[in-house]
């Protein structure tokens, strides 16, 4: 009895020790606690979604769903992920281009602004180096390899969304971070300079220099980096600037709320739309190929990349199905579907550019 008592006392204190590792962060307290708390999207101790969104689907057992991901095949890719090595620091600073670094991670330099979405560059997707590892090739790009960021864009605090090391890499370079109420605490105790930090609610307007504007938008998810969930709030984007104007989904299921910011917005030039890592066990918390492509045409976008695939193992599907149910649906609805390589530049103002299908070419 003695030595059960001890193990589970060790096995605790382990745990405590984990979870209180720079890395997990700290979530809102004082004043910014009070904040989070005048949100009307806070109530009960957390915040909530437009609609119900249970992070499980009804009646789907753990078990099962742990052993469907067990015997599913073909989850990562036998061979190496195709990708091109651009160099983002000797890009003509005219040029309006965005380049895609695998999963939901991305750089766009538009109007002379240099953002990055959501970097996720230290070759994994989770708190430990042996977790959740990147597939061969998809992991090109460091944060070495990034020029001085503008404004960096952060969608919630989820692993693969927020990764520490990747953002303590780019700490020098970066001028601006965006992201929504609750996750300033992160960068705050990671020791960003407070008034480089801004944090907004849904559905509040950011205005920046030279005549660009951000709105932090609903997104149907939720967050979470430990044991507690929504302490911190969740949220898409939409960044307009003086030629453009942008949707970044983050990460979410889909609901009405696509239809209302398309409507407000009255489209989009582009849409980047969250694309794998999808499951029957999450259908409220992520969407499915159809879904994107019902989500592309509420916003009423003009081109539309589809993300959040090809770089890490995170649901049951195998790696490619994002990528190839998406092409085979827009045979059908006909839609300036973009799906660049790893690294491949993206002429933002040249909607007949062509992509190939290049997950064809990998196992």
């Amino acid at each position: 009895m003695y030595d059960v008592l001890i193990t589970i006392l060790i096995f605790g204190i382990t745990i405590f020790a984990i979870v209180h590792l720079a890395r997990f962060g700290r979530l809102p307290r004082g004043k910014r606690l009070e904040r989070v708390k005048k949100s009307p999207n806070y109530r009960d101790g957390k915040f909530h979604n437009l609609t119900p969104t249970p992070v499980m689907a009804e009646k789907v057992s753990h078990f099962g769903l742990l052993k469907e991901s067990l015997l599913a095949k073909n989850k990562r890719p036998v061979g190496k992920i195709p990708a091109i090595k651009t160099d983002l620091k000797s890009l003509d600073p005219k040029k309006d281009v965005m380049v895609w670094f695998g999963h939901s991670s991305c750089f766009l330099q538009v109007d002379g602004k240099k953002i990055l979405v959501d970097p996720s560059l230290s070759g994994k997707a989770s708190p430990f180096s042996f977790l959740i590892k990147a597939f061969d090739g998809s992991d090109l790009y460091k944060p070495e390899n990034m020029p001085e960021i503008d404004y960096l864009f952060i969608t919630h605090d989820h692993w693969d969304h927020l990764d520490f090391d990747t953002i303590m890499s780019l700490k020098p370079k970066i001028k601006k971070i965006i992201c929504p109420l609750g996750v300033g605490s992160y960068f705050e105790y990671w020791g960003f300079i407070k008034s480089r930090i801004i944090e907004r609610d849904w559905n509040e307007e950011i205005k920046l220099e030279d005549g660009f504007f951000a709105y932090p938008v609903p997104a149907r998810h939720f967050s979470g980096r430990a044991f507690s969930r929504n302490k911190t709030l969740w949220a898409a984007y939409v960044i307009v600037t003086p030629s453009f104007k942008i949707f970044i989904s983050g990460d979410g299921g889909y609901d009405s709320h696509f239809e209302k910011i398309g409507a407000i917005f009255d489209g989009f030039d582009l849409a980047i739309l969250e694309n794998g890592q999808y499951d029957d066990a999450w259908k409220y918390i992520h969407m499915k190929p159809e879904e994107v492509i019902q989500a592309a045409k509420d916003l009423q976008a003009k081109r539309i990349l589809p993300f959040h695939s090809s770089k890490f193992t995170i649901s049951n599907h195998a790696w490619n199905e994002p990528l190839k149910r998406i092409t085979e649906l827009n045979k059908v609805a006909k839609l300036n579907l973009i799906t660049p390589m790893i690294g491949e530049v993206v002429d933002l103002k040249n909607d007949k550019q062509v992509f190939g299908e290049w997950w064809k070419e990998v196992k």
